[in-house]
């Protein structure tokens, strides 16, 4: 997806606004030679951007504060489902034993 795309589904960030939030690493694009190609992943980010923004009005010196917590919060939840796969994937007296370990 091309930038004057992303605009165009959030008509309420102006392309400048956009490209100031690239700028400052809250939105990480890939870029090729003539535009930036947006993924979904980065719609998301954005649509996460614009809400703080605009709708809680959370305060531009505090966006990076706000998104790096939200990052971290995603990251261990990514290593929670990869540890629960892997205590799911052991033996029932293992997978009981380290459950009741976690509960103990």
């Amino acid at each position: 997806m091309r930038i004057a795309t992303v605009t165009a589904l959030f008509a309420d960030v102006p392309e400048a606004e956009l490209l100031g939030w690239i700028e400052r690493g809250w939105v990480r694009p890939r870029q090729d030679p003539e535009d930036f190609v947006f993924h979904e992943i980065d719609v998301a980010r954005i649509r996460l951007i614009r809400d703080l923004r605009f709708q809680m009005e959370v305060r531009e010196d505090t966006i990076p504060l706000v998104l790096s917590l939200l990052d971290q919060v995603y990251g261990l939840r990514g290593s929670l489902q990869s540890v629960l796969r892997a205590v799911n994937a052991q033996p029932d007296p293992v997978r009981d034993a380290i459950l009741a370990s976690i509960r103990g």
